[in-house]
């Protein structure tokens, strides 16, 4: 039974699950492509297994932009984890990449991924949606900033070994 899209004007916006590993796969491919780093995302692919069941976990989100332009390619997209808090029975989602190829820029495509995710946390009852940008991103500031509040804070990797 094939899964409802929301339009978007040229795109429309899809939630991969477990049936979508072609299309998670494309993403990556969009992902390695927009942040000039494919070995991180092409070097290492995992297997359709591996995939088909983080697709089917209900903590992971991957969305998928698709060009209805274009037959349905893979233009952009988002992934993102539901994160289940302790100090109080809510949620949280965070968006771990959101990444759009660079002919589909600047067309409303990274917005349109936000709120389908939007829809997505108020229907897994989460209260907010968070996400980091490099300091120098100045695209991806410019659009986060317009979409929620800005809330300077310090990232740091801890290396496990």
């Amino acid at each position: 039974m094939p899964r409802p899209k929301s339009r978007g004007g040229e795109y429309s916006y899809q939630r991969l699950d477990s049936h979508d590993v072609g299309l998670l796969k494309a993403l990556l491919k969009v992902f390695g492509e927009a942040f000039e780093d494919p070995q991180t995302y092409q070097g290492a692919v995992p297997g359709d297994d591996y995939l088909r069941s983080l697709l089917g976990k209900p903590h992971f989100i991957a969305l998928a932009a698709l060009s209805a332009l274009d037959s349905d390619r893979v233009v952009g997209g988002l992934a993102a984890y539901v994160l289940e808090k302790f100090e109080q029975d809510r949620k949280e989602v965070y968006i771990y990449d959101l990444a759009v190829s660079k002919a589909h820029r600047r067309e409303g495509v990274a917005t349109g991924l936000i709120e389908s995710l939007r829809r997505i946390a108020r229907e897994l009852g989460a209260y907010v949606i968070f996400v980091q940008a490099d300091r120098g991103d100045r695209p991806a500031i410019r659009l986060y900033e317009s979409l929620g509040t800005r809330e300077d804070v310090h990232h740091f990797d801890i290396k496990v070994r």
